[in-house]
């Protein structure tokens, strides 16, 4: 377990004693949002309920800082847009 630079999304984080608390999802200002269900489609709650009633929904990452959003099998180091670093990408879903 490193330190705060080792957070990226995908990444299990760890509780004190080495239980593994899921996986992360995301960052805002306050810190990081974590999921404890399995596969990528889990990184967004939203990913399992949309789609159902309305369409289909599409998981893709977003810019916390300016909102680009893009395919999620080609997640970029740094936002094409604005170059925002990926600790500000996160995992959302697009109808």
């Amino acid at each position: 377990m490193g330190g705060e630079s080792d957070l990226t999304v995908g990444r299990t984080v760890y509780d004190s004693e080495g239980t593994a608390l899921g996986t992360i999802r995301g960052f805002d200002e306050d810190g990081f949002f974590v999921t404890t269900r399995e596969g990528i489609e889990a990184l967004s709650i939203e990913h399992e309920r949309a789609g159902h009633e309305f369409g289909e929904a599409e998981l893709v990452w977003r810019c916390s800082r300016c909102g680009a959003v893009g395919d999620i099998d080609d997640m970029p180091e740094a936002c094409p847009d604005c170059d925002a670093p990926r600790e500000d990408l996160y995992y959302w879903t697009e109808d």
